[in-house]
């Protein structure tokens, strides 16, 4: 049986600290000292709710973006689309034969790994902190927490990470095969029909070579309906793009090369994501979304820890 190498060894090991940290935290612990939290009452209408995630820099594109579909769909409603309220949602996602968001929660008492688990089983981005009221005696939500936000606090408190230098190319880590694109001339709308049926939040913009020039992300369709554009969205990813803030971050990449010890850095020190993965010329090789991460660090090789636990 040939030894463990060096880098293997190390990989576990910062696996193993990361989990015994995500075990021996709870929920709270990942919220700042001062948030917000808001509510929206299911009779607000679309528009209304739209405006508030705006000003208050909170940004759900999932919802909104089915809404979308279903005027492009039956444009003899889109007349009616400022009155359309987020009550009506359901009734979207069963005419466009989408799944609804799974409810799912968690105590804030609970370890933050059990959050974790939780978001992976559900396939969700972000869970809610609910908390029984024992004055109302119901269940009140404290706050969410996001899969940035539970990785940034591993990478600013779990020094371990820095042992994960086993590169992405050995551990297939991410989407490699089959990776929606699109071109800068690309209609608004066929994005958005990509980003429906496969479930996913952005997509790599690319040349016919393959270079990538940026990425179209879910956000970008708020930016857009935010300035009225509910019935042309045939305009192109190009244009679409010009209309973004001048504060966009830009996208972030990284290589086959890398191993999750740079990645947990860029986590650290900006608000990502997502990478695309590129080679030395900047061609398209793949994606690496924050589910990725997440799934990697709390399954890989659980089986084998499990059993050595055991034994």
């Amino acid at each position: 049986m040939a030894s463990e190498r060096a880098i293997d060894r190390e990989e576990r090991q910062g696996l193993r600290a990361i989990r015994d940290f995500l075990k021996a935290r709870n929920s709270y612990d990942v919220l700042p000292l001062s948030f917000r939290l808001i509510i929206f009452d299911t009779s607000l209408s679309v528009k209304e709710s739209l405006n508030i995630l705006i000003q208050n820099g909170l940004l759900t594109t999932s919802d909104y973006i089915n809404v979308i579909q279903y005027y492009f769909q039956n444009p003899a409603a889109l007349d009616q689309i400022d009155q359309f309220r987020l009550d009506s949602l359901r009734e979207v996602e069963k005419a466009l034969g989408v799944a609804p968001p799974e409810t799912v929660s968690i105590d804030p008492e609970r370890p933050l790994y059990d959050a974790c688990r939780r978001m992976l089983e559900s396939r969700a981005r972000r869970i809610p902190l609910v908390t029984s009221d024992s004055q109302i005696e119901r269940p009140h939500v404290l706050s969410v927490i996001t899969q940035y936000r539970i990785l940034k606090f591993v990478a600013v408190n779990v020094p371990d990470t820095q042992q994960l230098r086993r590169p992405l190319g050995e551990l297939l880590l991410g989407s490699y095969d089959n990776v929606a694109t699109a071109s800068m001339d690309t209609p608004v709308i066929d994005v958005i029909h990509i980003l429906v049926e496969r479930s996913i939040s952005s997509v790599p913009i690319v040349n016919s070579e393959g270079v990538v020039y940026n990425v179209f992300e879910s956000v970008d369709v708020i930016t857009l309906i935010k300035g009225g554009f509910y019935d042309d969205l045939s305009l192109t990813v190009g244009e679409a793009l010009k209309k973004r803030s001048p504060g966009f971050p830009g996208i972030y990449t990284c290589s086959l090369n890398d191993g999750l010890d740079t990645i947990f850095d860029t986590i650290r020190k900006s608000r990502v994501h997502r990478l695309v993965v590129v080679d030395e010329h900047f061609k398209l090789k793949g994606v690496l979304t924050l589910s990725d991460i997440l799934h990697y660090i709390l399954l890989e090789g659980e089986n084998e820890e499990a059993l050595s636990a055991s034994s």
